[in-house]
């Protein structure tokens, strides 16, 4: 193994802990990204890490330098800072990053990715290299963007990211007959249901299931905060408080934008999921198939085409495949 690999294998041991430590911040950190952070001595010894815990508060960056012990306060200047996300450079609830990192004096800072924030973009590097810095850029580049999808889509796409998800029998039907519904999940899959919402923004149903499974769409089976709940509708004066009612795809997009809502879930029903598929607007596709068959009922959404397997789990019989975009890179 030559330098160039020993090198590259030493930046990715640190910034895979970088992305562990960010991960932390899932439930709190909304909607500012997750980063994680990790100042590492010259002589390879971790001396400082942190993750961004909560909107408002220290960035990564700033817990790390805290974690900091006052007898290594002298090895910054040989040190190296990994962060799994670009130092901002700008003033926002927080000072900027970037001048925090060059007041240090470390030798150099390793980022996983650009922050494609509009007012970062490119300019914390900059800043850090103006300062005689060395910096080097996309170390586990992917990893940490697929961190932070729905920060990303919400910032480069100028609307949430969408997760269209489904349970269905083993030969294609998402429901009984006439719209019956079937208990297609078992315990454990429900609860990982209700963790999903945990970590998403809001939840969209259509007004015949709304009608016909009355669900709660909340996240009484995992802790954490409950999704805002939407329904599709053209009938919205009857829709009980609780729950927010459009009459299109396009009102309820630009009100989760408007409201800085950067991901949401759409859980059904079929015409509901057929009608995000038909017009592309779909960042992920969860779909959980039981081991039974139903015979007749509601067929599923048809899966489109250019989409790519990225991850398939058996939890006792229940298979739940996860699809991207096949060009998607997040």
């Amino acid at each position: 193994m030559n330098t160039e690999e020993i090198n590259r294998e030493t930046d990715e041991k640190y910034m895979r802990r970088c992305l562990e430590l960010a991960a932390n911040g899932r439930q709190n950190a909304k909607p500012n990204p997750m980063v994680g952070a990790v100042i590492v001595s010259s002589d390879g010894r971790i001396i400082g890490e942190g993750y961004h815990v909560r909107c408002g508060e220290g960035h990564a960056e700033v817990n790390a330098f805290a974690s900091v012990k006052p007898e290594d306060e002298a090895l910054l200047g040989e040190a190296t800072i990994y962060v799994s996300l670009e130092p901002c450079s700008h003033w926002g609830k927080t000072p900027p990053c970037a001048d925090l990192i060059i007041s240090k004096h470390v030798r150099r800072v390793v980022c996983g990715c650009i922050d494609p924030f509009a007012k970062v973009q490119g300019r914390g590097v900059k800043k850090l290299r103006d300062a005689g810095i060395e910096v080097t850029v996309g170390v586990l580049e992917q990893e940490c963007l697929a961190l932070n999808k729905r920060f990303i889509t919400f910032n480069t796409h100028h609307r949430p990211y969408i997760l269209l998800k489904w349970a269905q029998s083993a030969d294609g039907f998402i429901s009984g007959e006439g719209g019956r519904q079937v208990a297609l999940s078992s315990p454990f899959t429900q609860m990982l249901v209700h963790k999903l919402r945990a970590e998403n923004d809001a939840i969209l149903v259509g007004r015949r299931t709304f009608d016909g499974d009355h669900p709660q769409l909340n996240v009484r089976l995992w802790a954490g905060r409950d999704p805002e709940r939407l329904v599709l509708t053209h009938h919205c004066e009857s829709i009980p408080e609780g729950f927010r009612a459009f009459d299109s795809i396009d009102s309820v997009l630009e009100y989760l934008y408007s409201e800085g809502k950067q991901s949401l879930i759409v859980e059904g029903g079929a015409q509901t999921l057929q009608a995000f598929l038909n017009r592309g607007l779909w960042d992920e596709i969860r779909v959980e198939t039981a081991p039974v068959t139903l015979a007749a009922g509601v067929r599923t959404p048809q899966l489109p085409e250019g989409i790519e397997l990225e991850s398939q789990q058996d939890y006792d019989g229940q298979i739940i495949r996860v699809y991207r975009k096949a060009t998607q890179k997040v």
